[in-house]
């Protein structure tokens, strides 16, 4: 990998492959964030709704995977609120998985 990058900075030089990486990350994060993948834990004291994940699982699910440094108490539950209308578009949620994970959000701020 070290050497790759090494080329390439060589090739378009530091500026170049700077941009070149950034842009690539970004995208990484934003098809990260947009994919759903499952997990098959169930986050430790939380109970399973009716379709059988909770609040708790879904936010493992969905969010910690690029917002792993947010714990539910770093905003308010109003902040939470914002946060979530934008996410819930990016991150694909349906209504129900968006409500329960702003609960679980909201729950412990």
């Amino acid at each position: 990998m070290k050497e790759i990058l090494a080329r390439i900075c060589k090739w378009i030089g530091l500026p170049g492959a700077t941009i070149i990486i950034s842009c690539t990350a970004v995208m990484w994060f934003v098809f990260g964030c947009a994919t759903n993948k499952q997990s098959g834990e169930v986050a430790a004291g939380t109970t399973p709704s009716s379709t059988g994940k909770s609040g708790a699982q879904l936010w493992a699910e969905n969010c910690v995977r690029c917002h792993n440094i947010r714990s539910p108490g770093s905003l308010s539950p109003a902040q939470w609120e914002v946060a979530m209308m934008h996410m819930r578009v990016r991150a694909n949620l349906t209504p129900e998985e968006h409500k329960k994970i702003l609960e679980f959000l909201k729950s412990g701020s």
